[in-house]
């Protein structure tokens, strides 16, 4: 019986003569015959659901290649149908900790960790979407990663809670409506399955070129804050990029005072001293952040929505709110999960 083999790329054959029949894979040297590398295959386009097909044109990871696969042009098309009837949308992340992909990438900054969560978020839903243009129309869509939901098992939310975990999240309010507040908390803690959240930070919207943030500005998003915790549904609140001035204002003001106040790292190195002397004799934490003045604009958004699903009326989408959760484990410094919850509405005008 005759044996066959297949010499390896690289590997250095002895010349014994010449061969009876051309060794494709193998050239001739001066110390014999030698491995060449391996015809180059055709490229696989692999899609974001996980299908691979082979590539005849275009270039792998290209929006062209994408297009060739029929399970990703059906839920575009499916998605896409959807996105254009709903006057809402309500995105969620999951824990970032299950996205193995999330995992291998270190985004530079939280701008882009947020613009690739919800671009990855919309492209994994838009593929799961069936072709269906006739379905149902949905008044508020519910974009999720399903197998990136985790919320904290009931056995052991008791002891988390007395001891060793702290559901903390910050709040960007894109929209000027306060009523959002609310939604969000709401949202966040269907998400984690729990009845309260420990903290709430809350970064209202970016005032208008030429005008500084002031109390009257503060105080609606404030009270709604505080209703939220005499409803049991937050534990403490508390204030981002707020000077001595402004943060003394809203601690006399305020029925609930903040337990804590967010300094960007790029405005100062150092606490401010008449900053840090105020929260330390009123007993309010002072954290630090690198958090952009908008964490996700609204051409940001609409941007990343028509990549996402392409040929969409992506400019009459408008972002709301954009809620960043954390579950810590005090006893042990790390990051149980983390996620992001936003909503969107659609301006058809």
């Amino acid at each position: 019986m005759r044996r066959r083999w297949r010499c390896p790329a690289g590997a250095v054959l002895p010349a014994l003569g010449p061969p009876r029949r051309p060794l494709s894979s193998c050239h001739v040297t001066g110390d014999g015959y030698k491995a060449s590398p391996p015809a180059p295959r055709a490229p696989l386009f692999v899609l974001s659901h996980g299908a691979a097909l082979p590539g005849a044109a275009g270039v792998a990871g290209s929006p062209a290649a994408a297009a060739a696969a029929p399970g990703f042009a059906m839920g575009t098309e499916g998605a896409r149908a959807l996105v254009e009837r709903a006057a809402a949308l309500t995105l969620q992340t999951g824990n970032l900790l299950n996205w193995g992909c999330l995992r291998k990438k270190c985004p530079a900054t939280p701008a882009e960790e947020v613009r690739d969560c919800i671009q990855k978020t919309l492209t994994e839903w838009s593929s799961k979407i069936g072709q269906d243009l006739n379905q149902e129309i949905l008044e508020v869509l519910e974009c999720t990663v399903a197998q990136a939901i985790e919320k904290i098992n009931p056995e052991e939310r008791d002891e988390l809670k007395v001891s060793v975990s702290s559901k903390i999240a910050k709040l960007f309010i894109i929209g000027s409506n306060s009523s959002s507040i609310r939604d969000a908390v709401d949202l966040a803690c269907h998400a984690l399955g729990v009845a309260q959240l420990d903290s709430v930070i809350i970064a209202p919207p970016p005032v208008e070129d030429g005008t500084s943030l002031s109390l009257e500005y503060l105080q609606p998003y404030w009270q709604e804050l505080e209703n939220l915790v005499q409803n049991k549904k937050i534990v403490a609140i508390g204030t981002s990029d707020l000077d001595k001035t402004l943060l003394e204002q809203l601690y006399l003001w305020a029925q609930v005072k903040p337990s804590s106040n967010q300094v960007n790292l790029a405005s100062c190195c150092v606490m401010p001293p008449d900053l840090t002397a105020f929260a330390k004799e009123f007993d309010i934490q002072l954290l630090t952040h690198n958090d952009p003045k908008e964490l996700l604009c609204e051409a940001s958004f609409q941007e990343v929505l028509q990549e996402s699903i392409q040929n969409t009326n992506a400019h009459e989408w408008i972002p709301l709110w954009l809620l960043r959760y954390s579950v810590i484990v005090k006893s042990r410094g790390i990051i149980k999960s983390k996620g992001y919850i936003m909503q969107a509405k659609r301006n058809a005008s």
